[in-house]
């Protein structure tokens, strides 16, 4: 008789214990942190444990209990699978809604500008500021001999991708691969050299990578789409009577820890960018051009233009001769004691 209350008793005491467990279960499953919806962004960085995850989902009320959401997350077998990222989630999800976005990897995009002229650290810093790559990872792999040759890149050679991240809008994530960010900007690259001024190269007997060189000096000089052509009219006459090209950006870009301050010394240093001292392109792109200034590189205006000076209002003066030149500089750079051009 005692026996059989005794039973009784632990099936009484099991019966609770099992709806206590259901009934917190159900609690943490079907019932959301708040009735009203908060919506909140977080961060999951690469290499962040499970743990961690947890506690940051509760601390922004996503879920009511780190402890319950990491053992749901295993009992499921989906701890390997969730993804570093910038996830916009709202405090009336439940948890596996939480869980299935993280596993998709569902995050939250971001526009980012890449601006024409950026230089290939500009754009590793720029996208590091926004929180999109780790600087340091962006700019090794754009520097790697085995990444840049699987992206197939049609005369290549140089040390890194300088010239061919193409400047543009991005929809990209926070914490994503590096070479995937690499890889969309080679790609529009290569788009939008394959769309006409592939031809236009041909036809013009410049290469690729001449005219990607050639653009990102173009690029550099000037901002304005109407003056392009006539910039590059001045090097390519240039470059046809052998005279070096005489780019102040050259020289800076060969600088290391340029203070903003071009001197005289920098001009009489000799360098493999520096175009005062040497004839031809530089050994590699400056900066990463646009279109249009991909498109001047490859179509300069049919003008006999060799000399050019700014007029301190974004725009330049060109010449045909030195003495004409000199008159310039004379009229527009009487504060500045180097020569333009």
């Amino acid at each position: 008789m005692i026996q059989r209350f005794r039973h009784k008793r632990t099936l009484i005491v099991l019966s609770f214990l099992l709806l206590f467990v259901f009934s917190f279960l159900g609690w943490f499953l079907l019932i959301p942190p708040l009735s009203s919806s908060v919506t909140k962004v977080i961060l999951i960085k690469k290499g962040t444990p499970l743990r961690k995850v947890s506690e940051v989902l509760r601390q922004e009320g996503i879920v009511k209990n780190d402890r319950l959401f990491v053992w749901l997350t295993q009992v499921l077998g989906k701890k390997a699978e969730i993804k570093a990222g910038e996830y916009e989630l709202h405090t009336r999800m439940l948890p596996l809604e939480v869980l299935e976005l993280l596993v998709n990897g569902q995050v939250k995009p971001h526009l980012v500008t890449i601006p024409e002229g950026y230089t290939l650290l500009q754009i590793a810093q720029l996208l590091e500021d926004l929180l999109i790559v780790e600087k340091t990872s962006f700019l090794q792999k754009a520097s790697s001999s085995a990444f840049i040759a699987s992206l197939g890149i049609p005369q290549f050679r140089g040390p890194n991708l300088e010239g061919y991240l193409f400047p543009n809008t991005y929809h990209l994530v926070r914490e994503m691969d590096s070479e995937e960010v690499i890889r969309r900007m080679v790609q529009q690259f290569k788009k939008v050299y394959a769309s006409d001024l592939s031809e236009k190269g041909s036809q013009a007997g410049i290469s690729e990578r001449d005219a990607v060189i050639l653009a990102s000096i173009i690029e550099k000089e000037t901002s304005l789409p109407e003056e392009k052509p006539l910039v590059s009219a001045v090097f390519h006459n240039r470059l046809r009577k052998k005279m070096p090209l005489q780019s102040d950006p050259t020289v800076i870009y060969g600088v290391k820890k340029f203070d903003g301050n071009l001197t005289r010394l920098h001009l009489l240093t000799p360098g493999p960018y520096n175009t005062y001292l040497m004839t031809g392109l530089p050994p590699t792109p400056i900066c990463n051009p646009g279109r249009d200034s991909l498109l001047a590189a490859l179509s300069p205006a049919p003008v006999p233009y060799l000399y050019f000076v700014s007029k301190n209002d974004g725009s330049h003066y060109f010449s045909t001769n030195f003495e004409e030149h000199n008159r310039a500089v004379l009229k527009y750079q009487k504060k500045n004691n180097l020569t333009k051009r």
